[in-house]
């Protein structure tokens, strides 16, 4: 693939080259999927990130901003030429939209979607649902709330292929919305695909307010864009020392990196193929490998996660909410009891 550094070049949508409607690999028991990058990055930086993912095992990138609409680092088109790029690749890609709708123009990006039919949508919240079904195959994102299998089945009908589920949903009760054995169907007969989200700091909360402007005491809507000054977010811990939350702008994300490098036979007896992987500054790319490594491979977990820490992945990792616990916690499957 072309370096992403010239994705600027020949943005026409017109252009933009075909897609399958979100096909599975057959040869891999999970699917890796990049999520969108949540943090504010550098445009440079932003580009570098995704030549190295165009080289990495992931099979499917979800790209755009879906945290705060003030941030211009890459704009539509920008992200529709590295699209092409990661197609090139050999990657399915899928457009996401904003968690928060709070504007006019917030809707009008959304509808600049419908017109691409050549990608995937990743609905943020219903407005997009509303304005995009029937138009672009649809992903539900984990923001959309389905916490049942009769409102899996509601979006199923809108033409929904995939789903990620809401994080703090156990993997147990993933399985009785979506099980494996009876999955899900759209009206085309085809099964929900159920993707969960496997690495990567937790998503918590949005608001209308941007906690970070908040916190360096800056008006929101002239704010400077301090949120640029950490690439992971800003740890916030409690008066005892302990770490508690993320800043993220608009967003606050759990200050553990939830982690089921280790627990492939729980994901799979939960029904998912697919996995997200929700990217960090640092080491992501081994993190990458790893689970590519441990659940397409067949290789053993041990040992790998000392590797992250040696390569900047933040810690603590935690999986309370894979298992039925508080998602700050670290909780073992055979402890919590997941159906096999």
């Amino acid at each position: 693939m072309d370096a992403p550094h010239h994705a600027t070049r020949d943005t026409s949508v017109a252009q933009a080259p075909a897609l399958p409607l979100l096909s599975e690999s057959k040869s891999r028991r999970f699917g890796l999927t990049v999520g969108p990058v949540l943090y504010l990055w550098s445009r440079a930086r932003l580009l570098d990130f995704y030549a190295e993912i165009a080289e990495s095992p992931a099979d499917c990138v979800v790209l755009g901003e879906v945290v705060c609409a003030r941030r211009r680092e890459l704009r539509l088109d920008d992200w529709l030429a590295l699209a092409r790029e990661l197609t090139q690749a050999g990657k399915q890609v899928i457009l996401a939209t904003q968690a928060l709708v709070e504007t006019e123009a917030d809707l009008r990006l959304i509808e600049r979607h419908a017109h691409l039919a050549c990608h995937a949508v990743e609905a943020g919240d219903a407005s997009a649902l509303a304005l995009l079904h029937g138009r672009v195959p649809l992903v539900l994102g984990p923001h959309v709330n389905v916490y049942s299998q009769a409102a899996l089945r509601e979006h199923a009908d809108l033409g929904v292929l995939r789903w990620v589920p809401p994080l703090e949903l156990s993997l147990a009760a993933v399985a009785h919305i979506n099980p494996a054995g009876r999955p899900v169907r759209g009206p085309d007969g085809g099964a929900i695909v159920t993707e969960v989200w496997a690495f990567g700091r937790l998503p918590l909360s949005f608001s209308a307010r941007c906690f970070t402007a908040r916190h360096a005491s800056v008006p929101k809507d002239q704010c400077g864009y301090p949120c640029m000054d950490d690439p992971d977010g800003r740890l916030v811990r409690s008066t005892e020392g302990q770490s508690f939350l993320v800043l993220n702008g608009t967003q606050i994300q759990s200050a553990g990196v939830h982690n089921l490098l280790e627990h492939d036979a729980a994901l799979a007896s939960c029904g998912a193929t697919r996995v997200r992987l929700s990217p960090q500054s640092s080491g992501f790319t081994k993190v990458i490998e790893d689970f590519d490594a441990v659940l397409n491979g067949d290789q053993p977990a041990e040992g790998r996660l000392a590797g992250w820490a040696e390569a900047g992945v933040p810690h603590p990792l935690v999986t309370g909410y894979a298992f039925g616990g508080a998602g700050m916690n670290a909780v073992q499957a055979e402890v919590a009891g997941v159906d096999a």
